[in-house]
């Protein structure tokens, strides 16, 4: 008995599959191609001809007996319920039973002599046409959004805040922008996401979470790019927020803040999140002491979960911030010239390069239209698939350092650096820098261990 497949599939909303396993000895495999754009369906047989290879089918069928043709799902057969019935009622005249496989149990073995006739079959696949009416709307949708997507038009939905909808792209929202870029601007400058949402409460009476404002921060919408539900990325699709720059700057920090504790990359204190105690191998939090009055402030570091009995002691927060300080101006040069650094430059070379015959490839796809090489849909559909691969290059790019450390360790080793810089300011560097602080103590004394990022685990 002859078996025979069926496939067809629309590249805005699948890859085109590869010759598929199906389980049964297929003597030949049928497939249509269909290109969607402008709500016009264009396929890449000729237009008079739509779904050629399914009209081969049907001719190989009357010409060679044939007992099964096997598709996917049953919507693959038409773009609605009255094609999907006329192309059953072809199947059932030339006396060929239908099997798709979204309908098969997990063991198919044997399932041919299983299988009750064509006209059963075809009975039941009929029962699904009111079934399918959704399937086909939801399709129809999705092939919208696949058309928009090649397009580089904005997503479903509403736009981010500071952004309104324009007619074929975000367009900036000149009430709201200042508040985001407020927002962003304090978070370069403090390095914690709670503290920037703190200030848009304080400042425009902003209410938003935590969340919200990290997702915010990780938003592409405000870099000038768009992200769509596949994953994919198109870069400069509309005027951004934030500059590029600023924009590698605040994905250094949030990467930067995941390694510590919660709440501690908000804490006003420098030290917070980083003191470990060697002797119980406890982190350390910062204490805060008042005179009866309160006119004086003593701050300690002390254990959280010390199990030594007796329990570590506390010590002085600013002795050990004095001794942080002059530990880094003394390790940090010889820690960095004892690192062997990747080649930052030749790097960035490789990627821009990268992106550089990506830019190539797109430029090229103009002329092949005009030659009739590629039809425009095509040429749309590769574009799209080339300016993502760009994105994720570019992405790469973005968050390579932007300066030489080097230079900015000799630069941060030099004592009168530390001396005018407030405790949000410290924070910045410490963490720019430092993994790890173990206090190491040693009878009643005790000294300061610095674990820099960059050093062997």
């Amino acid at each position: 008995m002859r078996i025979v497949a069926y496939i067809y599939t629309d590249p805005l909303l699948e890859s085109v599959p590869d010759p598929i396993t199906w389980g049964w000895n297929i003597a030949q495999v049928y497939q249509d191609l269909a290109i969607e754009v402008s709500g016009k369906k264009l396929v890449k047989q000729p237009l008079e001809q739509p779904r050629s290879q399914w009209q081969q089918l049907v001719a190989d069928c009357q010409k060679i007996p044939t007992g099964w043709v096997l598709v996917r799902q049953l919507e693959e057969l038409g773009e609605s319920i009255q094609e999907v019935s006329d192309r059953l009622a072809q199947l059932e005249f030339l006396k060929v039973g239908l099997i798709c496989l979204d309908q098969l149990p997990d063991t198919t073995k044997g399932i041919l002599e299983t299988i009750p006739q064509s006209e059963n079959v075809q009975a039941e696949m009929l029962q699904r046409l009111q079934e399918m009416q959704m399937a086909q709307r939801s399709r129809r949708i999705r092939q919208g959004h696949a058309r928009n997507r090649v397009k580089a038009l904005p997503p479903p939905g509403k736009a981010p805040y500071g952004y309104r909808r324009g007619k074929s792209s975000y367009v900036i929202d000149r009430s709201t922008a200042p508040v985001i870029k407020d927002f962003f601007d304090q978070f370069l400058l403090y390095g914690t996401v709670r503290g920037a949402v703190r200030y848009l409460a304080k400042r425009y009476s902003k209410r938003i979470s935590v969340s919200t404002g990290q997702r915010w921060l990780a938003n592409p919408v405000y870099r000038g790019d768009l992200e769509y539900q596949d994953g994919n990325q198109i870069r400069n699709t509309h005027d951004p927020i934030l500059s590029r720059d600023e924009a590698a700057q605040i994905d250094r920090l949030l990467r930067r803040n995941r390694r510590l504790p919660r709440r501690s990359a908000s804490a006003p204190r420098s030290l917070a999140g980083l003191v470990f105690c060697s002797e119980c191998q406890s982190s350390m939090t910062i204490a805060r002491v008042t005179t009866h009055r309160k006119d004086r402030e003593y701050l300690y570091l002390r254990p959280t979960q010390c199990a030594q009995k007796p329990k570590c002691k506390a010590v002085d927060y600013d002795a050990v911030l004095q001794t942080t300080i002059t530990r880094i101006c003394e390790d940090l040069p010889k820690a960095i010239a004892d690192v062997e650094l990747p080649d930052m430059t030749r790097i960035k070379q490789g990627i821009s390069s990268a992106i550089a015959a990506k830019q190539s490839l797109i430029d090229q796809l103009a002329p092949l239209v005009e030659a009739e090489v590629l039809d425009q849909n095509t040429a749309d559909l590769r574009a799209y698939k080339v300016r993502s691969e760009m994105a994720e290059l570019e992405n790469q790019l973005s968050q390579l350092p932007p300066v030489d450390l080097k230079a900015t360790a000799q630069t941060v080793s030099l004592p009168q650096f530390w001396l005018d810089l407030s405790e949000t300011e410290r924070r910045f560097y410490f963490r720019e820098f430092i993994r790890q602080i173990d206090l190491v103590r040693q009878d009643k004394s005790w000294e300061v261990k610095l674990v820099f990022f960059f050093s062997p685990t």
